[in-house]
């Protein structure tokens, strides 16, 4: 621990020991000390003042603020108590003593062990290598949720309502009321529920809480998620009630497409449980049980994929309040409880994240009256009305209008996407929908008494709340419309799981497109914990033999829980995922968690592959979506399934030897080297002609050996250059889902800067900048979901928002904006910022919120002059590399490098210059000369 000694002389000095060593710091007021050195957002498990985890080990992360540069913490301080009063006065359960370490992230709560329901306040303070240490930190909280299974009192209890088999029934309501001595002050109140199907639930005629669709998403054969909420401020002194409403959800609705339902599970159930501590110490509590009690109401049928029917004429009033009559209401039962365990979330929760505010109202050609949200969104339309009770009106989704311009919903399948309202009449009725969400721009309405008008109606946005953590800009108004149609593509996918599309009859965790699109999706939103919680239902979901199946919840082969068949780039998620994490986040708890399921994969492939480690056999989706063509004379831009099989093969291993390094497992790490080595060896001899021609002579073919690194070092240039030969014979890609995401990394990692830029901002077909050309707000499934005549592709499988393509961002933010993770110091302990100015862009910046701070690269080109502009935060450093820059030619902030304390290792390089620097704000200016 920290020995501070505050006797001091006349100039004033504080003592400060740290184990053996002692350091005199300056004594300063309490201004300077906050502007020499602070701590900020402290965090834990990734999140601000958590309620409800189940993290046994939870581990706590800070950010450092300094006025200085080059600010690296040399020592930190924790200090954990059971009260914020406790905490002020030193009495902690936990003190970590003052550690010399740099680790400001990550770090692991080592106290007695937690307990069920505890509130856990902490604080940290930090010492820099300037001298300075930081005042305590603000306090902040984590609250442990129910640990072990004997800490439920609650039972699963399923309404006695009469239903019909195979099609969605009226939403089930349960209600019990209960009592809160008034003679007694509760302390807190804390909710825990969760649900077989989604829950709402209700107190004393409030809605609990602002997550939607709750308890999410899981492999419902081995967990549920409960949720917690803090309900003291609801609860009344005396006569009290606890409702909850019931859909169907991704546990019993339509799954999938062949009209699957029930595929968890017939009957919906709720389990809650409400304990009131009292200020006194003692508690009280209320559980799910026979004593519920049950009825339907105003949803009439609700499902994530058709919609809802909502009947207000049905409704019942004040049925979640004390007194409300429910003699005619059913009982309940007690259902056996299932073999999934019941977990905290690790993820963020669904919830409503803005409103869109109609663009138009407009007649179509064939005569809908349609609403243009202006933007292709996912969640769902509240309305207000005044109707003649009896009144139905009818709101029908879709994405797009045809080449006529009118409604379009045949790229839906079978998918409804309707909300069907009747009104109750007498008065103002405001509504929006409970299990369902939609995705579209276009809505049609029809059976609106008068007017439609559009302040009428508001467009509610929901998703998984992640924090927006990255932003990019250019020069080019088209390059920003791409990236905002990747941020809402994004968004739009990423509720509770990655899945490929929010619209159709589909909307499942595809492996393939979540694997290309992380890193893309890692720069953009803190996707740490939503990806630890889909993670583990990866691990949970594979195959004893190892084998991945394509979407994560598995609903395809759930019904026979054999032979999942596992495709290589898709599968590949078990492997790639974890280590994306890692870079993004410095998370090493999550390659230690999933490195059973990583290892479990590559074992799966080893075994395909034979001795002759070539994976040829089982099934692949390939280069999924590739350019085709009509043309007689084309070769195609087919990629040998065998060839990515072993391909990817080659690279999860290589992951795997790489996460075994890091988490100390030496054996490990060599044997899967070895057989890296062995798989390269083999993909030579048997895809790799002597002068360096594959044996896929496709855009795919060359950019994935060249990423990979499967390509012996004197073979690799020629490769490069037959990339960029097809590039510029082409002058377009002609890659799928696989070989888009590195095409043009290959190409700048090799030289061809131009050839790259010549594809990121090519306008016509197929391209990246295609789809905004015809107006799109979100990325595209196929290059060519709308061809230039208006006509589109094949209805069967052609979502206008499938974030996939859009893996392109990765090289937005790391080439075009010049950030950077670095590989071997993970979490932008280590930033590298180089960028590559082309494509005549004249300027362009990028920032990413990282777990240390804020972290942002820009650059500018005028008059002759390179302007380059970076931030690094405290605890972090950064290499630059300006290009085409002269040493002698270089300033910072309008001075020369030479003689600078917080410019180092400045150096010429044969592109440019390079130097190292600390954290703070920087401006560097060189003359830039073009080349020809």
């Amino acid at each position: 621990m920290w020995r501070v000694n505050r006797k001091v002389g006349a100039m004033g000095f504080l003592m400060v020991t740290v184990g053996a060593a002692t350091i005199i710091l300056p004594r300063a007021s309490g201004a300077e000390k906050e502007a020499a050195l602070a701590v900020r957002n402290l965090r834990c498990e990734y999140k601000v003042d958590p309620m409800g985890i189940d993290v046994r080990k939870p581990r706590l992360s800070w950010e450092l603020t300094s006025a200085e540069k080059g600010v690296v913490q040399t020592s930190f301080e924790v200090r954990v108590a059971g009260s914020e009063a406790e905490l002020g006065k030193g009495k902690v359960i936990w003190d970590s003593g003052a550690q010399a370490s740099d680790a400001s992230i990550q770090v692991e709560y080592r106290g007695p062990a937690v307990a069920s329901g505890q509130i856990y306040y902490w604080q940290v303070r930090v010492a820099d290598n300037h001298g300075h240490l930081s005042e305590w930190s603000k306090t902040a909280r984590w609250e442990m949720g129910l640990l072990e299974a004997g800490d439920w009192n609650a039972k699963w209890i399923t309404p006695n309502l009469a239903e019909v088999e195979k099609k969605s029934n009226p939403a089930p309501m349960l209600r019990r009321e209960f009592s809160v001595n008034g003679k007694k002050k509760v302390e807190r109140a804390r909710l825990y529920a969760s649900a077989m199907g989604l829950y709402e639930m209700e107190l004393n005629g409030k809605r609990v809480g602002e997550e939607y669709f709750t308890p999410g998403w899981t492999a419902y054969d081995f967990r549920y998620q409960y949720e917690t909420y803090d309900v003291t401020g609801q609860l009344k002194s005396g006569a009290n009630c606890l409702g909850a409403m019931l859909g169907d959800g991704w546990f019993r609705g339509r799954s999938a497409w062949e009209g699957k339902r029930n595929l968890y599970g017939k009957k919906l159930a709720l389990l809650a449980q409400l304990v009131v501590r009292y200020t006194d110490g003692t508690q009280e509590m209320v559980t799910s049980d026979e004593n519920w009690k049950a009825a339907t109401g105003a949803v009439v049928w609700s499902d994530i994929y058709d919609g809802e029917e909502y009947d207000a004429r049905l409704e019942k009033a004040g049925w979640s309040a004390a007194g409300f009559d429910d003699q005619e209401w059913k009982g309940v039962t007690a259902t056996d409880a299932r073999k999934a365990k019941i977990v905290a979330p690790a993820g963020p929760p669904v919830k409503k994240i803005e409103e869109l505010k109609v663009r138009r109202v407009f007649k179509t050609p064939g005569g809908d009256t349609l609403l243009d949200m202006g933007q292709n969104m996912v969640g769902w339309v509240k309305f207000r009305v005044a109707a003649p009770a009896g009144t139905t009106i009818a709101l029908r989704h879709a994405e797009v209008l045809d080449s006529k311009g009118n409604f379009y919903t045949a790229n839906l399948r079978t998918a409804k996407e309707t909300i069907r309202y009747t009104a109750r009449g007498g008065g103002p009725e405001v509504y929006e929908p409970h299990f369902t969400f939609q995705g579209f721009r276009y809505v049609a309405v029809s059976g609106w008494p008068g007017e439609v008008k559009p302040e009428d109606f508001t467009g509610v946005v929901v998703h998984s709340a992640m924090e927006r953590t990255g932003t990019f800009e250019s020069s080019s108004a088209l390059l920003n419309q791409l990236e905002h149609n990747i941020i809402w593509g994004q968004k739009g996918n990423f509720v509770d799981v990655p899945t490929d599309c929010p619209q159709r009859d589909e909307r499942l965790g595809w492996t393939g497109d979540a694997q290309v699109f992380a890193p893309t999706a890692s720069f953009n939103f803190d996707t740490a914990s939503f990806y630890t919680k889909w993670l583990k239902d990866v691990a949970l979901d594979q195959e004893d033999d190892g084998a991945v199946p394509f979407v994560i919840p598995n609903v395809l082969t759930h019904d026979t829980r054999k032979g999942a068949a596992a495709s290589a780039g898709w599968a590949d998620v078990a492997v790639v995922l974890p280590w994306t994490m890692y870079q993004a986040f410095g998370d090493k708890r999550i390659l230690d968690e999933q490195y059973p399921s990583m290892k479990a994969w590559v074992e799966y492939m080893r075994r395909q592959a034979g001795e002759k480690y070539i994976w040829s056999n089982g099934f692949s989706f390939g280069d999924w979506l590739a350019f085709a063509t009509t043309n007689a004379d084309y070769p195609g831009a087919t990629t040998a399934k065998d060839f990515l099989q072993t391909a990817y093969f080659a690279r999860s291993t290589e992951l795997l030897a790489k996460t075994a390094e890091v988490l100390g497992k030496r054996e490990d790490a060599g044997a899967y080297a070895a057989l890296e080595e062995k798989i390269r060896a083999a993909f030579v001899k048997e895809f790799v002609t002597p002068n360096g021609r594959l044996s896929s002579d496709t855009q795919t073919a060359y950019a994935l050996a060249l990423e990979f690194d499967l390509l012996p070092e004197a073979m690799r240039a020629g490769a490069a250059a037959r990339l960029a030969e097809d590039v510029r014979k082409f002058k377009h890609l002609t890659t799928g889902f696989l070989g888009t995401p590195v095409l043009c990394k290959a190409l700048s990692d090799y030289g061809y800067l131009d050839e790259a830029y010549m594809l990121l901002n090519r306008k016509e077909y197929p391209s990246w900048l295609y789809p905004v050309t015809q107006g799109a707000t979100t990325i595209w499934e196929r290059w060519d979901g709308q061809k230039p005549d208006g006509s589109f592709q094949d209805v069967g499988m052609n979502s206008f928002n499938h974030y996939a393509y859009g893996a392109i961002g990765e090289w937005m933010y790391r080439v075009v904006a010049g950030l950077a993770l670095d590989e071997t110091t993970p979490g932008y302990k280590h930033i590298l910022i180089q960028p590559r100015p082309g494509g005549g862009l004249t300027n362009a910046k990028a920032s990413v919120e990282s777990m240390y701070g804020l972290v942002a690269s820009g650059w500018e080109i005028a008059d002759g002059k390179l302007t380059v502009n970076l931030e690094v935060p405290a605890n972090s450093t950064a290499t630059l590399r300006l290009p085409r820059a002269k040493l002698e030619e270089v300033s910072e902030g309008g001075k020369p490098l030479a003689g600078r304390k917080d410019v180092s290792k400045a150096q010429q390089a044969e592109d440019g210059v390079v130097l190292e620097v600390g954290s703070g704000k920087y401006v560097f200016e060189s003359a830039y000369r073009e080349t020809k």
